[in-house]
């Protein structure tokens, strides 16, 4: 039972942490004509929580924190959208967990997973949800597919999101191995 406290525990401050985060971003997707995007330190919380606790607990934490950012602020155009840009989305960082068996030592790895995963669900609302807004010319160039579109459009926001909290999480392994192996 004591574990179940703690993991719990655990997985409130990193919901709440990345709350907090959340608020400190910087708005990208905007400036390339679309609904929104930033580049924001949620992931990192969400992240360790998963390489700790596994995929499971991960994609839960993930759920929860997506669903309470969409309704602290979100934007969304449908229930659809709600549900693939927020929750299923940050879901997904939680699969970063599949790499926590030694997170010391694949803690970049389970991160860049996570968050290639949420880039996954994003693309695939940008091409399935998204893609009756998509503009004639985004970027200096034509539109004429949505995939290509959604490619570009959450790539600008994901990529450096991506690259950010990789290396974040590398960098905080070894100083976070005790953290990993309290349980």
């Amino acid at each position: 039972m004591k574990g179940k406290t703690r993991m719990l525990a655990e997985a409130g401050v990193s919901i709440a942490l990345a709350i907090a985060l959340s608020y400190f971003k910087i708005p990208i997707g905007l400036n390339f004509g679309g609904f929104g995007g930033s580049i924001d330190l949620v992931m990192i919380p969400l992240v360790i929580f998963a390489l700790k606790w596994g995929a499971g607990w991960g994609v839960l934490a993930g759920f929860v924190f997506g669903t309470i950012k969409y309704f602290l602020g979100g934007s969304a155009i449908d229930i659809v959208s709600i549900i693939f840009d927020y929750s299923v989305a940050y879901a997904a960082v939680g699969l970063a967990g599949l790499f926590g068996k030694k997170p010391e030592k694949t803690a970049g790895i389970g991160a860049f997973a996570g968050c290639f995963f949420r880039f996954l669900i994003h693309y695939v609302s940008g091409f399935t949800v998204y893609a009756r807004w998509m503009p004639e010319e985004f970027m200096g160039m034509t539109m004429t597919s949505p995939f290509i579109y959604s490619l570009l459009y959450n790539g600008t926001y994901m990529l450096p999101n991506t690259v950010l909290c990789v290396l974040v999480v590398a960098l905080l392994a070894k100083p976070l191995g005790k953290f990993f192996r309290a349980k």
